[in-house]
């Protein structure tokens, strides 16, 4: 087998205590782009013990008091048969059974979190656990044994399953294994399962020992996930803004890629940004904006609404002696940015997409194709609909995180909700990233005067204040935040 050209570059960068953000980039192009928070606590992963609080019957679903501030949804056929207070057999013409005949409000259950809540909606729960490892998921309540969708040869697979089916697992437990156990040695996916064995053995043990509501088990945070999830052999280097993050990372990868430890470094300059000096600043912007501009001089615009994200194709400044032609271009171009921009926004949900109107069907087709072609390499699970004549394409993504834009964002009060501004809480988190470069600087003056506008100083002096604290000791200097002169 010839070796992996090693095309792809990871980068993460953290401000301590706030926030982490995970760039994947193939050719100096970003692929994905991922962010936390840390104040907005990530929970989808997650296991908790909860009550049923109460039982919609009309809606056959149950809201669980998990122990965050609003109840969970929990579906009926996301209920595990395990829990229902009187057997039910599906052959009486019913797959499920009436909700409130097997389910009652009190009952303590073990839910794992699918789906982030939103402003509006609680999060989306399940009974179906499942605990993911490096090579392999394990799902407790599901003795099935699967090999994901994105490993395609046929050997291979069977190569896996053998291994999965000859694990001595105990009844109703389940193996997948996942896009990164491909060409990985038995040895490396058995550790992986001894690793998943004593995790489900904790989380069963506190299932059974805590009071409900309480949380179970917590999802690691995004730095570690990043190489977990992403980190597979193509990927030539790790760079990290952050020193103890570093060496996590390379500890990490160590175990998993033992003879490329180097894979891993640190980016120390303080006179530019991680995305700076690799120029990913004017790609990470676009992710932001409303508009793309493709090759041609057509454009996407992506507008989101309440139930999905419409993406509309514009002809822009395209010109030529043949307009289907280059319609027909467009189109292909938009189709293949699409699927990138996708990827990088995390856009979850319905989505429809208006591309500019072809007459010739063939035509039709070769866009579908070219926008699955650019799908495959999409991590998350997607239903992809046909082109219409009228230029219409529905499709469905699964969210893989938080969005950029949706954590970011808030609506803007001068237009009343009808348009987006960066919101407080993202812009001082820009402020303080631009002090630590500044306080890691060898020229860093003393006091630092840090000016800004002054909503924002404000904010910065009641809310950040800690941080900036912790920046003083940590760098034995002072910070000044001030309010910008006004001009004249």
């Amino acid at each position: 087998m010839a070796p992996t050209k090693q095309r792809k570059k990871m980068f993460i960068s953290v401000l301590p205590g706030e926030q982490v953000e995970l760039i994947l980039a193939e050719d100096a192009k970003i692929t994905d782009y991922f962010i936390e928070m840390l104040h907005q606590a990530k929970t989808k992963g997650n296991i908790y013990k909860g009550t049923v609080n109460n039982i919609d019957t009309a809606l056959q679903a149950a809201f669980i008091n998990y122990g965050e501030a609003r109840n969970g949804f929990l579906q009926i056929d996301e209920v595990h048969p395990e829990y229902y207070l009187k057997e039910h057999n599906p052959e009486t013409g019913r797959k499920y059974p009436p909700l409130q005949k097997v389910l009652k409000p009190g009952q303590e259950l073990l839910v794992q979190v699918v789906k982030e809540p939103t402003v509006n909606k609680g999060a989306f729960l399940t009974t179906y656990l499942s605990l993911a490892g490096r090579f392999l998921v394990l799902t407790p309540g599901q003795d099935q044994f699967g090999v994901s969708r994105k490993i395609e040869d046929d050997e291979e697979r069977s190569r896996l399953k053998d291994i999965l089916r000859e694990q001595e697992l105990g009844e109703g437990i389940g193996l997948i294994a996942r896009t990164n156990s491909l060409g990985q040695t038995k040895t490396n996916l058995l550790k992986d399962l001894q690793f998943l064995k004593r995790l489900w053995k904790d989380v069963r043990k506190k299932g059974m020992t805590e009071q409900a509501p309480v949380l179970i088990y917590q999802e690691k945070e995004l730095a570690f996930r990043a190489v977990r999830d992403y980190l597979t052999s193509d990927v030539g280097e790790i760079w990290i803004d952050h020193p103890e993050t570093m060496e996590l990372v390379k500890e990490f990868v160590t175990l998993t890629f033992p003879r490329r430890q180097n894979m891993v470094k640190l980016h120390a300059d303080t006179d530019r940004t991680l995305w700076e000096r690799f120029n990913l600043e004017k790609q990470l912007q676009q992710i932001f904006g409303r508009e793309v501009l493709l090759p041609s001089g057509g454009r996407l615009v992506f507008d989101q609404t309440e139930a999905l994200m419409a993406v509309d194709v514009n002809s822009g400044k395209i010109s030529g002696s043949n307009f289907n032609e280059m319609v027909f271009k467009t189109n292909m171009e938009a189709a293949q940015e699409i699927g990138q921009q996708l990827r990088m926004r995390d856009i979850g949900g319905q989505v429809v997409i208006d591309f500019i109107e072809m007459r010739d069907p063939k035509h039709r087709r070769e866009v579908e194709k070219e926008l699955k072609s650019s799908l495959k390499v999409d991590r998350a699970r997607v239903d992809v609909g046909r082109l219409s004549k009228f230029g219409l394409l529905e499709m469905v993504r699964q969210r893989l995180g938080s969005s950029a834009l949706s954590i970011s964002s808030e609506p803007c009060p001068h237009c009343q909700g009808s348009g987006l501004q960066r919101n407080i809480e993202w812009r001082a988190l820009q402020v303080l990233k631009d002090i630590y470069r500044k306080l890691r600087a060898k020229n860093c003056p003393t006091p630092l005067e840090y000016r800004t506008e002054a909503e924002l100083a404000l904010y910065l002096l009641n809310h950040k204040r800690i941080m900036l604290k912790d920046l003083e000791d940590r760098f034995q200097n002072s910070i000044l935040v001030l309010t910008e002169k006004c001009p004249g």
